[in-house]
């Protein structure tokens, strides 16, 4: 009776350890799933990206030629890159070479036909050139696109380029409407100020003018700008501020030799 016992304690110690042999065993973990390979188009573009980001640095530092460099890379990467035929149209841009400049823009555009940024862009450089007319549609194209999300910008560039043509009362009209999407579009509120000064509504323009100088947006342009306006509004004390910072921090502009003949013919 004692070594039955003896036995069946021996076979109960046997099987508690191996429980817990069994519970302080780890689980075999999961295979771990294969990540998808990229396709050779994927590839191409990955490629295409990466030389139009060193592109576009080569840009910020002033290094037109590496930057061109590199983006002829990007493009034989590949050509369906819209981001290397926007920066490659820059950079054509810069270089005064118009043609190719707009042979880019224009195969962007083609690449993306409906998208906010590609009518935009080729819009506005088309204006540049002096094409306002050809410009329109793209203009109107990019504020179709309803994923835009800068419509102020566009509406901005098309007031612009229309009052470029002459058409004053359609460039305030888009000013305006750009200014009420954006409150902060610094570009459409000196040009809004510009319009207005243009049809003698100096003192509109001068509150316009005044939004952008609080925002601490201004350059040589709204100074001279805003010291025209105020000279006919009669505030001479506000002119004088203008024309003092005019001349103490842009001393070498276009606008301070201006005011400077205007003051001092």
């Amino acid at each position: 009776m004692r070594r039955n016992r003896i036995i069946l304690l021996g076979i109960c110690l046997t099987a508690l350890l191996a429980g817990c042999h069994r519970s302080m065993t780890q689980p075999t973990p999961p295979p771990e799933p294969a990540l998808p390979k990229q396709t050779k188009a994927e590839k191409a573009q990955s490629a295409a990206d990466v030389h139009t980001r060193l592109a576009q640095h080569y840009i910020e530092i002033g290094n037109l030629q590496g930057a061109l460099e590199k983006i002829k890379i990007a493009e034989q990467d590949d050509p369906t890159f819209v981001p290397a035929q926007t920066v490659m149209a820059y950079i054509y841009e810069r270089i005064n070479d118009v043609s190719n400049a707009e042979a880019h823009y224009r195969r962007a555009q083609e690449l993306q036909p409906d998208k906010g940024d590609t009518n935009n862009n080729l819009g506005q450089f088309l204006c540049r050139i002096g094409k306002g007319q050809d410009a329109m549609p793209y203009f109107a194209k990019a504020l179709a696109d309803p994923f835009y999300k800068t419509p102020d910008v566009a509406l901005a560039n098309q007031g612009i380029c229309q009052l470029q043509m002459g058409d004053q009362a359609g460039a305030e009209t888009n000013l305006r409407r750009a200014v009420q999407l954006n409150p902060k579009n610094a570009n459409a509120l000196l040009q809004l100020a510009h319009v207005l000064y243009l049809k003698q509504d100096y003192f509109d323009a001068s509150a316009f003018l005044q939004r952008l100088d609080a925002m601490g947006q201004f350059n040589a342009d709204s100074l001279k700008l805003g010291y025209d306006i105020e000279s006919h509004l009669g505030n001479k004390d506000a002119a004088q501020n203008y024309s003092k910072r005019l001349l103490g921090q842009f001393p070498d502009s276009e606008q301070a030799r201006a005011l400077n003949s205007s003051v001092h013919p």
